[in-house]
């Protein structure tokens, strides 16, 4: 694999997280699941807030102009894109000079292809989160979309 495939790889992911929000109505970022936990809208400031906090640890100068999604701002869809538009950016950015700089994360073992793969498990853990609570608020999404977010050669 080269670099160009990781970081290739990292932006298929963030734009199966942004088609999944684009199909999410905005009047639904407010749905929880059956067991409560984070709404939908919280769940997808999570994702964001989690690759800040990685962020910080390996590469604060990342961080100029990203700010953390509040609860109270999760509701917020145009906000939402945006937050994780540009904190997906950032990571392609970290992910990218890693690999320049031989291939590790700061804070993170073993090297930046295991951080890719932990990034991509974890968000994609809650977007099964995010689909599931959608689900159990009533506001289920067309199969299009959910056979969509593994259409990776297309995304």
């Amino acid at each position: 694999m080269d670099d160009k495939q990781l970081l290739e790889t990292w932006d298929i992911h963030n734009r199966i997280n942004l088609y999944l929000l684009e199909a999410t109505e905005s009047t639904a970022l407010g749905s929880l699941s059956a067991s409560k936990g984070r709404s939908v809208g919280e769940q997808f400031g999570h994702i964001h807030n989690v690759r800040l906090m990685w962020l910080k640890s390996a590469a604060p100068d990342l961080l100029a102009g990203l700010a953390k999604v509040e609860k109270d701002s999760a509701l917020d869809k145009k906000l939402l894109r945006k937050s994780l538009t540009d904190s997906g950016e950032a990571i392609k950015t970290l992910l990218n000079q890693s690999v320049q700089q031989g291939g590790k994360i700061k804070g993170f073992k073993p090297h930046a292809a295991a951080f890719l793969g932990y990034l991509i498990s974890h968000e994609s853990h809650h977007r099964g989160q995010i689909i599931l609570s959608l689900k159990q608020a009533g506001q289920s999404l067309d199969k299009k979309i959910l056979y969509g977010i593994w259409e990776w050669g297309v995304r």
